[in-house]
């Protein structure tokens, strides 16, 4: 009992420690055509969520370690079986089929405006936690999507699932956590997934990345609730800013979504700062948003994953879902124009 108290305790204190020091977001000149979301994970689930919920704002997504949109439908038992353990598979046809009614009723965006998007999936060959045929689900459903669906034939799918490493974000360095899913969950397996996913959703880069170089700030998250709904985040957010970008030149926008006990309160600055995604923000002109959960016992939500199975409501994944509007209010914030 104590130990619960406790927890509650720290569940409740922790964030108010910081909301004095957080500010809102700076207005930037973002350039709608330079839009994608990334995620590791319950991110990796999510970024998948924002793409197929708001195509027209974020046609691009990486998603690593992540299964197919819908794959929980509202369950945590199937949240936890068919789209962590692969038992039983997704069945990938009924959800792309789910998708395309959803997107007729408006319940989710418009698919056609995927028409040029791209989708980068990374999922290491050594993943005990999400498994290869979930990853591998995950690629089918884009491809059955893209090659199903009139217009969405220059839909490009990348499915990079050939690499050894563990349930993880791998990162350019080397060291002995490329094979172990351990805090703070960036594997140095020697690889710069951050770098291929910038190449993957943006081109290739004009010159190499070197240090970072621009501002990582703080913003307040609550500021930006969806109508004063909590969306169960954190106070505080986070988001890096090259100094083009500062200066007034326009500029591109990623979300990176943490995965599970990979926000700020569990691994300190780890994530928005040793990910790799800052120094190519700088190469490509791209401001970088880290949204930070909240663990929370009520809902159960302890480990602070984004909502990919519907504890923040049954209309979690849609257009009503608190989270994704949360997510449409800070990009808003950020500069990206009304009229996309």
């Amino acid at each position: 009992m104590r130990k619960t108290f406790g927890l509650l305790a720290l569940l409740l204190v922790a964030p108010l420690a910081r909301a004095g020091d957080a500010l809102p977001l700076p207005a930037l000149k973002i350039d709608a055509s330079r839009t994608a979301v990334v995620g590791l994970s319950s991110g990796a689930y999510m970024a998948a969520q924002v793409q197929l919920v708001y195509p027209e704002l974020f046609p691009n997504a990486a998603i690593v370690a992540g299964g197919p949109f819908g794959c929980a439908g509202g369950k945590l038992d199937a949240a936890l079986g068919s789209c962590m353990k692969g038992v039983p598979a997704p069945d990938v046809g009924a959800l792309v089929a789910s998708a395309g009614r959803r997107s007729a009723s408006g319940e989710i965006g418009a698919l056609k405006n995927l028409a040029h998007a791209r989708v980068y999936l990374l999922h290491g060959k050594d993943d005990a936690l999400v498994a290869p045929a979930v990853a591998e689900a995950g690629a089918q459903f884009y491809r059955q999507l893209r090659d199903g669906m009139p217009g969405l034939k220059g839909m490009q799918v990348h499915d990079d699932d050939q690499r050894a490493f563990a349930h993880n974000l791998p990162v350019a360095g080397s060291g002995d956590d490329c094979d172990k899913s351990v805090a703070p969950y960036l594997g140095h397996c020697g690889f710069d997934a951050a770098g291929e996913i910038f190449a993957q959703m943006f081109g290739k880069p004009a010159h190499a990345a070197t240090t970072a170089q621009g501002e990582l700030r703080t913003f307040d998250q609550d500021a930006l609730r969806p109508d004063g709904a909590d969306a169960f985040l954190a106070v505080t957010g986070y988001v890096y800013l090259p100094l083009d970008c500062l200066a007034g030149k326009p500029c591109g926008v990623m979300v990176a979504f943490h995965g599970c006990r990979q926000n700020a309160d569990a691994v300190g600055k780890a994530f928005v700062e040793d990910a790799g995604f800052n120094r190519w923000a700088d190469v490509y002109d791209v401001a970088v948003l880290y949204p930070q959960t909240r663990a929370s016992l009520a809902p159960l939500n302890p480990q602070a994953c984004w909502d990919w199975w519907g504890y923040s409501g049954a209309d979690y994944d849609s257009r009503h879902g608190v989270q994704l509007r949360w997510v449409v209010n800070a990009v808003r914030a950020l500069g990206l124009p009304a009229g996309h």
